[in-house]
């Protein structure tokens, strides 16, 4: 399974950015799918997720500005980032809690997996 992270970029402070996070392999069933961020010199935070139901949550810095959002027949999930700060600089990682499929069909227990990363430079 691969989960492939786009998006990121460098945007003045008060832009906005799109990130998203496409899954592919032999997926049976996705659960959860959310967001982190690791700023330099800190330890990784959660920053949104998402149930497979579509019901957000987010973390108190973001809420107000970020909007999380899936597309399950895509495997898909987003993050629109609005009125973006400095300290919203890190790279941003996505993932996913998910069973696979074997080519005998044999599931999977529920495993998260996550993208590679994609850096966000907020400039102010």
């Amino acid at each position: 399974v691969q989960l492939q992270a786009s998006g990121g970029g460098l945007v003045q402070a008060g832009g906005s950015l799109r990130l998203s996070c496409a899954a592919s392999g032999s997926i049976f069933s996705i659960n959860d799918m959310g967001w982190y961020r690791q700023a330099p010199g800190k330890q990784r935070e959660p920053v949104a997720a998402i149930t497979s139901g579509g019901t957000p949550n987010y973390a108190d810095s973001v809420k107000g500005r970020f909007t999380i959002s899936r597309d399950n027949a895509k495997n898909t999930v987003y993050l629109q980032m609005n009125s973006l700060k400095p300290e919203d600089t890190a790279v941003y990682y996505c993932n996913a809690d998910l069973k696979l499929k074997s080519a005998v069909g044999v599931v999977s227990t529920w495993r998260i997996y996550w993208g590679q990363g994609t850096l966000v430079t907020v400039s102010s």
